[in-house]
């Protein structure tokens, strides 16, 4: 029995059929679509990206990603945006090239280049999950697949006063200094790494995002 509907938004990045599976592996019901009305009604949004952060953004405003985006998360239907696909979701990033590309604007912040020695960031490493966490719930020591020379390598998003109690919920990793490898912020979910790709870590964390649906 399907525990969720989930569209894998496909406006041209990454390898979708990877994430298909991997959803309908952990009991998703799965459409792989760019058309706006499905998007919109799905239970879930699945909204990959691979490769360059301009042609990602391209890619996603010219299947009107930005506004089933931004509708879906007014009405608190949940998101979850993977690798390009989170780094989309801040102010802005450095790539291409070192002037400023402007992103959805989510998440206050400019995704840079690793400063690491050895760039991209290829392979299996730990994250430190923010405490409560529902997106990493039984998986909190195990390693993810990354593969990016990008990230977000601050947060500065922190509520305060009445809003303290709903502040989102970063995990970090580190490769050269540490960055963002995920967050949840109410509907609006997003991972560094690419959870399909992570073995039964991944699936678990997939089945935790498909059981809160």
């Amino acid at each position: 029995m399907s525990r969720g509907q989930v569209v894998v938004f496909d406006y041209g990045s990454g390898n979708v059929r990877s994430a298909v599976r991997a959803l309908e592996r952990v009991g998703a019901g799965v459409t792989l679509t760019r058309e706006v009305g499905p998007a919109l009604a799905a239970d879930g949004l699945f909204v990959p990206g691979v490769g360059n952060f301009h042609a990602c953004l391209e890619g996603l405003k010219a299947a009107d990603g930005p506004r089933v985006i931004d509708v879906r998360l007014a009405g608190g239907r949940p998101v979850l945006g993977v690798c390009v696909g989170m780094q989309v979701l801040f102010d802005g990033s450095t790539e291409p090239s070192s002037t400023r590309e402007e992103g959805l604007g989510e998440w206050p912040g400019i995704v840079d280049r690793l400063r690491a020695p050895v760039v991209p960031h290829m392979g299996w490493s730990p994250v430190s999950v923010g405490s409560g966490s529902r997106l990493f719930a039984g998986i909190e020591t195990e390693r993810f697949y990354f593969v990016h020379s990008y990230a977000a390598q601050t947060w500065s998003l922190h509520p305060e006063g009445a809003f303290a109690s709903v502040a989102p919920i970063v995990a970090w990793s580190d490769h050269g200094g540490p960055f963002v490898a995920a967050v949840e912020n109410g509907p609006l979910c997003a991972t560094q790494f690419h959870p399909e790709k992570s073995g039964d870590a991944g699936a678990h964390l997939l089945e935790n995002w498909v059981r809160s649906l």
